[in-house]
């Protein structure tokens, strides 16, 4: 049986071994333990230079990618990412937090969320940030007042509703009318609020933003949303004078977590969106916009594992065989989330034929602690090693202490070499802030 190596070059079969950028997965976990997050920083970086590229081929360089941190945020990523030369898109005072301290230039820092802290507010207001992503009418007169106080002119922009399905899953549609983020074309919502900013002395409106959900794998959904925001942006000129310089797309570029996944390159994307806002643009006469997208997941998806080492290999006679792992939903909650489908393999036997039917199953005392159901693997044996591919976003940012389980730790891996850069978690770290 041949290895189906979907994830990229840094992935790979030898002597029937997973090897990760030169690293096999027997050594990682003879040298950290189980359960490990791993991620190729080769990978990582090569997706970022996708999206600079894709800029600079599309836009003539009038554009920026933003990591959204939310897929995975730590100090060492935020280097990474600064070294790329992308901004960072921040949801919380703790990621702006941890990208200020990793040394990243404020003024390519975005800050969302859709109840953003006076304190949140404040810490982005006097650290200097170069724009913060207003969510409703009444945090934009909270922040104009916060900036006035910090003797401070913030530039802004308004996240919208386009009212794009996404054909995605529920949870993560973010676009439609009747959701808790940003303000609606249908009721006018979006053209009163940017009226009234206008109108507010230490808030600078420059643009406009929207996020239609994640994990989509279809063109059309990001040209009809860019079609309906430039189409918002000359009718706001039309109708108050206002012109905006920025339009900031999001992200939600789906990755290929299974190997039947219809997956399509960022290019291929960003190709389409651009045209269609040239396109737009040329029909209304109205300037091609600074143009910012927000890819998150298809930076760090594909580039990070997890290893586990396999426990207890349960067979219930003619129901079903559970496969026990020492992590579970507390490092990967999304299958009990959303029914996430992963690729899994037993690591040191990669070319053995996956002919045994079996549910994977965490150590957590939850029913519904699985991370896969009915899927087929090399036979398995307590002590293998599974590797379960496409961890590397929203694992380890959504991980818990649920149980009072330690989070793992996550291992960077480049050309070879191999250091941890988020310490697995000790049972001291659990009690650190109990008080007594």
């Amino acid at each position: 049986m041949k290895f189906n190596n979907y994830m990229g070059r840094y992935f790979e079969e030898k002597n029937n071994i997973l090897y990760i950028d030169g690293v096999s997965a027997a050594d990682l976990v003879k040298e950290y333990g189980t359960p490990l997050y791993v991620f190729s920083e080769r990978a990582i970086r090569e997706n970022c230079r996708s999206y600079k590229y894709s800029i600079e081929k599309n836009y003539n360089g009038k554009g920026l990618a933003l990591y959204a941190s939310k897929a995975f945020s730590c100090l060492a990523i935020y280097h990474i990412i600064a070294e790329e030369g992308l901004g960072a898109d921040v949801v919380s005072g703790g990621e702006l937090y941890t990208a200020l301290k990793a040394g990243m230039d404020p003024s390519l820092i975005y800050f969302h969320g859709n109840n953003k802290t006076d304190d949140e507010l404040r810490m982005a207001a006097e650290s200097g940030i170069g724009h913060v992503v207003v969510d409703n009418r009444e945090e934009l007169i909270r922040l104009n007042s916060i900036a006035a106080e910090t003797g401070r002119i913030i530039n802004i922009s308004f996240r919208i509703k386009p009212g794009i399905d996404a054909h995605t899953h529920e949870a993560v549609m973010t676009g439609q009318i009747d959701s808790k983020f940003g303000v609606a074309l249908e009721n006018g919502e979006a053209f009163e609020i940017c009226d009234f900013a206008r109108t507010l002395p230490n808030v600078n409106l420059v643009g406009v933003h929207c996020h239609i959900g994640s994990q989509i794998f279809d063109t059309e959904p990001f040209t009809a949303a860019a079609e309906v925001m430039i189409n918002f942006m000359a009718e706001l000129r039309e109708k108050t004078g206002t012109e905006l310089k920025e339009l900031n797309l999001g992200g939600g570029f789906g990755i290929r977590y299974l190997p039947s996944d219809n997956h399509k390159s960022y290019e291929e994307f960003m190709s389409k969106v651009s045209a269609k806002i040239k396109e737009i643009c040329k029909e209304r006469d109205f300037p091609v916009p600074f143009v910012l997208v927000e890819p998150g997941r298809s930076i760090v998806g594909t580039a990070g594992i997890t290893l586990y080492t396999i426990g207890s290999v349960k067979n219930i006679k003619n129901v079903r065989t559970y496969v026990s792992v020492d992590g579970g939903m507390t490092d990967n909650p999304r299958f009990a989330l959303y029914g996430s489908a992963y690729n899994m393999d037993i690591a040191t036997r990669l070319t053995d034929k996956k002919d045994t039917k079996v549910t994977v199953a965490g150590k957590c005392c939850e029913s519904g602690d699985l991370l896969a159901k009915d899927i087929y693997l090399q036979y398995p044996v307590g002590g293998d090693i599974l590797a379960v591919y496409c961890t590397g976003a929203y694992n380890y940012s959504m991980a818990s202490n649920y149980n009072r389980i330690p989070r793992p730790a996550v291992a960077l891996i480049n050309d070879g070499e191999s250091r941890i850069i988020v310490k697995k978690e000790k049972y001291s770290d659990l009690i650190i802030n109990d008080v007594p």
